[in-house]
This record gives C-alpha cells, structure tokens and sequence, in this order.
C-alpha cells in the first residue's frame, strides 16, 4: 500500500467504536429454566430472523407455536435432547442499540461454556425458572404483608458468582415462567425476588434488575405485560439498553498482548514511518490498558528491549493513537525479536513475578491438587505451572470459605500458584485481560480452570 493510498484517521473516527459499543451480555440459569426460548423471543420481537428461518422454524411446528429455542440450539444433540451444549453467539438490534447474545448451557457438566461466553460479557442475565422453586413456603415470621426468602437453585447462586468472579459489571436476574402460575404470581414473584436480592446482597452482587418475565409468551420481554397490572417496571430489553457497556482504563500505562505478527513489504518510492524499500512488521493484539500513539516509547516482555513507536494501526489504516479494548497494530522504528506470547509495554510499568495468589473456577472432573503441574495461559504466552497451595474452598450455599485439599468440578477456591517463568500478572479487578489466566491439563489437554489474580 503506497503512502498516498493510506488513509490517517484521528483518534476520535478510529475510536467511535469504544464510544459506541454494542452491549456483549450471556443468558446463565439452571438447566432448562428458558435461556435459548428467551434469546429467540428477543430475535424475534426485534425481528432479527431471517425469512427462510422463520419459514423453517414454521414448518417445523406444524400449526403449532414455533420453538424460539432452535433458533440457538445448533447443534444436533441440543435439538434431540432439548439442552443447550455449547455456547451459541446471535446478534440483533433496536433502534437505540447494537447487542451480542451468548446463550450458555445451564447443565453443570457444562459450566466451562458458561465461564467462556462471561468471558468478556457486560452483563448477565441469569433466568430464574419459578416452576422449580418451591415459592410458597409459610413465612419464618407470619404476619400480613410478609416476604419469604425462598431457597434457589445451586447452579442460579453457581452460575451469578461466576459471573461475578469474572467481572461480569451488570447482573440481572430475570424471574422466568410466571405464565405456568395461576394465581398469585405477585406473591410469587416477590417472594424469589426477596431471595435473589438477599443472596446478591450477602455475595456483594450489585444487581441492575429484577424482572418478571414469560419468555414463551413474551410478558415484559421486549414489549410490557397486560396479564401482570402489578409490575410497572421496566421490560428486560429497556434495562438491558440502559446499561453501560464495560471498557478497560485508557489513561496510565500501555499494555499489549502481541498475538501475532505480521510482515508487509514497502516498495521502492513509497514510504511508511517506519522507513522506505522494506519489510517491516506489525505487532497485533488488542490493548489490555492504556494508549499507544506514533513516537511513544516502549519496552518488550520478556526481553526488556525498548523501541520507538513508528506507526499505529487499527484494521488497514494508519490511526493517530488506539486505546484499551481496540485491536492495534505497532509498527517500531526498528527491528525488534518480538513474537507472539510477548507483550509490549511502557517502560517500567509492569512487575513480573513467578508466584501470587488467585480464585480458581475448576472445570475439570479430575480435582484439582496440590503439586501437580499444568500449563497456563496468559494473554497469549504459555508456561508451566503448579498450585502451590489450595487455602480454601468456597461453600456457594453459604458464601463461606471451607478449608480444601483439593477442588472438585465446579468448585471455586483460593489459591497459590508458583510459574516456571515470571509473568506480568495484574489483579483481575483491575484488568480482565492481564488478570486472568486458563488452567490446561497437560495430559488430555483440557481446560481445567479459569484462574483470576487476586
């Protein structure tokens, strides 16, 4: 590409995507409490389905109401067993907003699903099905006007700390199947509402929202619902394009992951910042925090290296600076040993270390112990690395924290984690990208963990 042909674009234009985010959120709840009949009654009221699926979908049912639940359900096993397996990603919009919907399994055994599509999400609604809680237990203190707080489900109080574990800022609980009652749907409602509220409270859940909603029927899903006269909150899609989308910090120091590097050729006559007649490369990742603009300073991890920065890109153009959460391009203004796994930072600014402490989500069915080895991710370099210590587990019925010689499938705990080489950990409160490390078993290669940096 000649120098001519390349558009410069300001920081502003390059960066109205941050400025403009669609709203990333995932469906999580028990098995079978509605998640994949609610994201299809959100494609369809927003009308988002394309003609020969609805026609399919139409032919399917045979006279019957369609099934919104295949309109995620993909895979062959999901539609023969009614479940959903694997995380399923849909795309639709309103006239105020743009959304990318993941709907996760609700099956324990597929919990590791559930904590890839909350990777990243910025919100989460967590389906609370009524009909398989038991709402109408006597008060522990009667008396008129009384609200009982009803026991939940293992994988709603699971699948909200989790969400809350990886930095999911925006909950919202979505009390689903109101219809399915006949009568007394305010009590109802307001007794899991009660519930949800407490356990949030207790679990320091910040919760956005907590709506009555039928997503078979469509009550207060995107239009109100004429059957409940006692709700006059907001419909779930009103609070959904009310929230605010999460963005890493922009200001401090710089920090990029270097996912792959690519190699471009700059003829005789044309010219780039970084020099005439050549190949250069460009270091591409997606900015865990800060800014990197053309003439910034930077340093490389692990080879302590520093360069000049010679030009930034963003897609295929040449772009002032670009911010945390932005895919950018670093071109130096020389050549440089980086290759993918390293990270690109300013000078100073990072302190690598080889042991800290972390809350460990296990996804395995084989424990997770002490002394043994595994690899880990982080961003996108891997090393080896042990659990030094197990300190303790969480009890997700009482919030509280057990002692632990080791962590069974699906269950959280405090850890200590020893690396054969030095990282550039960060707290994962502070950022969700250098804070966040995967847990691989060596021998089958699964992922076993998601591991979070205290």
């Amino acid at each position: 590409m000649s120098n001519q042909e390349q558009v410069q674009v300001s920081h502003c234009e390059a960066g109205e995507e941050i400025a403009h985010k669609a709203l990333r959120f995932l469906t999580a709840g028990s098995v079978d409490d509605g998640k994949s009949t609610l994201i299809g009654r959100l494609l369809f009221d927003s009308r988002a389905i394309l003609a020969d699926q609805l026609d399919a979908l139409e032919k399917r049912a045979a006279g019957a109401p369609i099934d919104l639940s295949l309109l995620t359900d993909g895979l062959e096993a999901e539609r023969e067993q009614g479940i959903t397996i694997d995380v399923a990603y849909r795309y639709f919009a309103t006239k105020t907003r743009k959304f990318i919907i993941a709907d996760a399994p609700g099956h324990e055994q597929y919990t590791r699903n559930m904590v890839t599509a909350a990777a990243g999400s910025d919100a989460a609604v967590v389906l609370v099905d009524i009909t398989k809680i038991d709402w109408k237990v006597s008060p522990t203190s009667p008396g008129q006007g009384d609200v009982q707080h009803v026991p939940l489900l293992a994988q709603t109080k699971r699948h909200s700390l989790l969400a809350h574990l990886l930095r999911v800022p925006n909950i919202v609980f979505a009390i689903n199947k109101l219809d399915a009652i006949e009568q007394d749907t305010d009590v109802a409602f307001a007794n899991v509402k009660a519930s949800l509220e407490g356990f949030a409270a207790q679990a320091g859940i910040d919760v956005k929202g907590v709506i009555p909603v039928s997503a078979l029927r469509g009550d207060n899903v995107t239009t109100p619902s004429a059957n409940w006269p006692w709700y006059q909150g907001p419909t779930l899609l009103q609070v959904l394009e009310a929230l605010p989308a999460s963005d890493e910090r922009h200001d401090g120091a710089l920090l990029h992951p270097v996912q792959y590097v690519t190699r471009d050729s700059v003829g005789e006559g044309e010219a780039t910042a970084s020099g005439t007649g050549h190949q250069y490369r460009s270091f591409w990742g997606r900015i865990a925090h800060g800014a990197v603009k053309a003439g910034d300073e930077v340093q490389i991890f692990p080879s302590g290296q520093t360069a000049l920065v010679a030009e930034v890109r963003h897609s295929a153009l040449v772009v002032d600076q670009c911010e945390a959460g932005q895919s950018a391009g670093i071109v130096l203004d020389r050549q440089v040993d980086i290759s993918r796994g390293d990270w690109i930072h300013t000078p100073g600014s990072i302190k690598p270390t080889d042991s800290f402490s972390g809350t460990l989500a296990w996804l395995d069915t084989e424990p997770a112990v002490v002394g043994r080895k595994y690899w880990v991710r982080h961003g996108n370099r891997w090393v080896q690395a042990r659990i030094s210590s197990i300190d303790s587990r969480l009890d997700i019925h009482s919030l509280e924290d057990r002692e632990a010689g080791e962590l069974a499938v699906n269950e959280i705990g405090r850890v200590q984690i020893q690396t054969q080489q030095p990282l550039p950990v960060e707290a994962y409160l502070d950022n969700r990208i250098s804070g966040a490390l995967i847990v691989v078993d060596p021998t089958t290669n699964r992922t076993s963990g998601a591991l979070l940096v205290k």
